[in-house]
């Protein structure tokens, strides 16, 4: 993460004056992303907090805040064994906070799963098992049981926090023995990279290193806007899953499948073979011309995502406006003009995405193909 905010500060004196324009569509706080090559992306969000564990909202407001976001699934994970709220709000169904949810986002295009979080102290930490179908079955004491249980009940489960200093006082996300036996017996299936306001390397290279699934969640309690500053253009930490279809099944199945990207603080987390088809589908060229009799190319660039893309020239032309690094605003075009020294039909940019991640401190590189050619 060093190098990640390092770079951003070093290039602001050489940022892109390109021209940019603002694209047609209408997104505010929507948070938008394209769908992919055979699959669709889905945003979602399954580690949220209620009064019916640790949080300050009714769950109806985490149905609304989803609705406005444009999230299309979340996850209720109310902690099974801490429940502060106890004595104003009895419940002793922890399914309550789901029931509640799932019918008020009935109304709106918005998928509510079942999801509890197992509150332990380290190891194994907390976790959260979502596509649950009883959360009161996991209400038992030993520690290794209850994520034998959440996985009868066909449970996708992941590591939360794996970086949280109140069990891990350096911040440094670490495998210890307990869990790398629930990953041999196939009962940890992934893990937070990100959490809440915290980015964690070290869990990055946990999920590479044991095949773990790559999440991002808010870890909500209070309201999503004060806390991500939405007003001003933030955005909460969310799981692009990339599914066959908008259901729990494509979802669940995704998840397994590890086929996802974290997207947070404007920057993309993900595997290298899903990262990259997903960094494809957001930038492509939407024009490309030479100026008159000369050998510049006036390329137009079109960002199809709520990310704002930091990318360095790493091509073989230069630019005739522009300094090596250019910023992609949201949802929106960029026009660089291209000196390749001579007319060509075709040619490639070659551009590093400095806030894009494959892994520790590794940013990868996109290949735009321009062709002049009508």
């Amino acid at each position: 993460m060093r190098t990640l905010i390092i770079l951003p500060l070093f290039c602001l004196a050489f940022v892109s004056k390109a021209q940019q324009t603002t694209h047609p569509h209408v997104h505010d706080r929507v948070i938008h992303f394209p769908d992919v090559a055979n699959y669709q992306t889905i945003l979602c969000d399954f580690h949220q907090h209620t009064v019916f564990s640790d949080g300050s909202v009714w769950p109806d407001i985490r149905v609304q805040e989803a609705v406005r976001d444009s999230v299309d699934m979340i996850s209720l994970t109310e902690h099974l064994e801490y429940q502060p709220h106890g004595a104003d709000i009895p419940h002793p169904d922890r399914n309550r906070s789901y029931e509640l949810a799932s019918r008020l986002a009935r109304p709106y295009d918005l998928l509510v799963v079942n999801g509890a979080e197992i509150t332990r102290s380290m190891p194994p930490g907390h976790n959260n098992a979502i596509f649950i179908k009883d959360a009161n079955k996991l209400i038992i004491s030993d520690s290794i049981d209850v994520f034998r249980e959440a996985n009868r009940q066909g449970a996708f489960v992941f590591w939360n926090h794996p970086n949280w200093i109140a069990q891990r006082r350096d911040g440094m996300a670490t495998m210890t023995p307990t869990h790398e036996f629930l990953v041999a017996e196939g009962l940890l299936h992934g893990i937070e990279v990100v959490n809440d306001l915290t980015y964690s390397e070290e869990a990055l290279q946990l999920a590479l290193d044991h095949n773990l699934t790559i999440m991002a969640t808010s870890d909500i309690h209070g309201l999503v806007d004060w806390q991500y500053n939405v007003a001003e253009g933030g955005h909460r930490p969310v799981t692009l899953v990339f599914a066959e279809a908008k259901t729990e099944e494509a979802v669940k199945e995704a998840l397994f499948e590890r086929r996802t990207v974290a997207w947070y603080d404007n920057t993309l987390i993900g595997r290298e073979e899903h990262l990259m088809p997903l960094l494809e589908a957001c930038i492509q060229i939407d024009a490309a011309e030479y100026i008159g009799p000369s050998s510049i190319a006036k390329v137009t660039l079109y960002n199809d995502s709520d990310a704002e893309f930091l990318l360095l020239n790493r091509s073989d032309y230069s630019f005739h406006e522009n300094a090596d690094v250019i910023v992609l605003a949201p949802n929106a075009t960029t026009t660089i003009n291209v000196k390749t020294e001579k007319v060509l039909a075709k040619f490639d940019l070659r551009f590093q995405v400095l806030n894009a991640l494959t892994a520790p401190e590794e940013f990868p590189t996109i290949i735009l193909p321009v062709n002049t050619v009508e």
